[in-house]
């Protein structure tokens, strides 16, 4: 018997006496708390989502859809990178500014290769305000989760205002559960018990976030999400 057979072996017996027309579970628990909390508009959001983002040590960094080439060919260059890792639907022309090699996002890529990579740019799915937080789903501008988890910087480009949500339970609402969600707020760290902090131990190193204001007729080319 396999492992994933003995857990669902648990979940089936610890579900047995559950009756038939119980209530599903979005029914029973009760979501009147609140949704956010005070009364933002959307210039006010974007402020609080940068405050909060420089506060867990992410590099903020604001323009217009058409300077995000140049933002973006500046923060690599200023890092010295020569490769970035590339999502199979991100808009070509946000790299270009930049001669980095394309490295694009395959299965096959080992934990190893990725390691030697200098860079990643991705898109996300939703930026929340309140907890400085960026959300990937694995979409075509951010490709599989491991590629932002071992490169060692890595570029998220936030569309605002369309990205941007003031609470987690609007960032829920248009979240699909079976994607795989990665939440991330400032740069990968741990702290030990004499509470060094160390970044890097999880994740990227250095976090760079690119707030670009954006219209619905500047919306990037897509492609097919990742299998």
């Amino acid at each position: 018997m396999s492992s994933r057979e003995r857990i669902l072996g648990r979940v089936r017996r610890a579900l047995a006496d559950v009756p038939k027309d119980d209530r599903p579970y979005e029914q029973a628990v009760v979501r009147d708390y609140l949704r956010e909390h005070g009364d933002r508009d959307v210039a006010q959001s974007v402020d609080l989502l940068a405050e909060n983002l420089a506060d867990y040590r992410a590099v903020v960094h604001r323009c217009e859809a058409p300077e995000l080439p140049s933002v973006i060919g500046r923060l690599l260059a200023e890092r010295g990178a020569r490769t970035v890792v590339v999502p199979p639907g991100l808009d070509e022309a946000w790299l270009g500014a930049t001669d980095a090699e394309r490295i694009p996002d395959r299965a096959g890529s080992t934990p190893y290769e990725l390691d030697r990579v200098d860079s990643v740019v991705t898109g996300c799915a939703v930026a929340i305000a309140e907890t400085g937080t960026i959300v990937l789903d694995g979409g075509p501008d951010q490709g599989r989760r491991r590629i932002t988890l071992v490169p060692d910087h890595h570029i998220c480009v936030v569309r605002v205002p369309e990205q941007v949500v003031s609470a987690v339970p609007q960032a829920l609402e248009r979240l699909d559960a079976a994607r795989p969600l990665t939440w991330i707020s400032g740069p990968s760290a741990t702290s030990d018990i004499e509470l060094d902090r160390v970044e890097g131990v999880h994740g990227p190193r250095t976090l760079e976030v690119v707030l670009v204001s954006w219209t619905g007729s500047q919306s990037p080319k897509t492609a097919p999400w990742p299998a």
